[in-house]
């Protein structure tokens, strides 16, 4: 497979997502009851906002089984593309693709300009192959001890370059950074 920096790409990519102070996006077997629990007392994220203006989304398998479990489709009337090389659904609010290669290119030709990534491992691909242009990160003043974690091994160091901080309600902490690409 291409190195997905090696590819000429039109569109930003974005992650919005909120993490445990210990730096857990979910428990170990997926929950998130500990984010669901308090997010509402976090007040006004700026997620709304933020999704008003996404084009597309792109999340991992294990994001787009986690929706499943919601009883509704989350993002009615905006495309989303699943990245994974075992899912084989036959849902049609979906498009999957089997490699960031493919993917780049699909979101070139189909347009995209403002793009959702969400799921950790998906992030973790995007960051290491240098295909995220900014992330916002809401911590939630809790301490899970174990979980998936937002952020894995990397191959080098990736630079982020602060943009804000905003202090939510709750002791719930906001955080954006740009990604420069090298």
């Amino acid at each position: 497979m291409a190195a997905s920096t090696d590819l000429h790409r039109t569109f930003r990519t974005q992650v919005f997502i909120a993490t445990s102070l210990d730096g857990f996006i979910a428990r170990p077997d997926g929950e998130l009851d500990w984010l669901i629990q308090r997010g509402e007392r976090a007040g006004d994220t700026g997620y709304d906002a933020f999704i008003a203006e996404i084009d597309t989304i792109v999340m991992g398998r294990n994001t787009y089984q986690k929706t499943q479990t919601f009883g509704f489709w989350p993002y009615e009337g905006i495309p989303v593309r699943v990245l994974s090389t075992q899912l084989d659904a036959d849902d049609p609010n979906i498009i999957i693709t089997r490699n960031t290669t493919e993917l780049v290119r699909d979101l070139d030709e189909a347009g995209a300009r403002n793009v959702y990534i969400d799921g950790g491992q998906l992030i973790q691909t995007f960051l290491r192959e240098s295909l995220v242009d900014q992330v916002t990160i809401t911590t939630a003043p809790v301490l899970l001890g174990s979980g998936l974690p937002l952020f894995g091994a990397l191959d080098n160091d990736i630079e982020l370059r602060h943009l804000s901080t905003t202090t939510l309600a709750e002791g719930f902490v906001q955080t954006t950074y740009t990604v420069p690409q090298v």
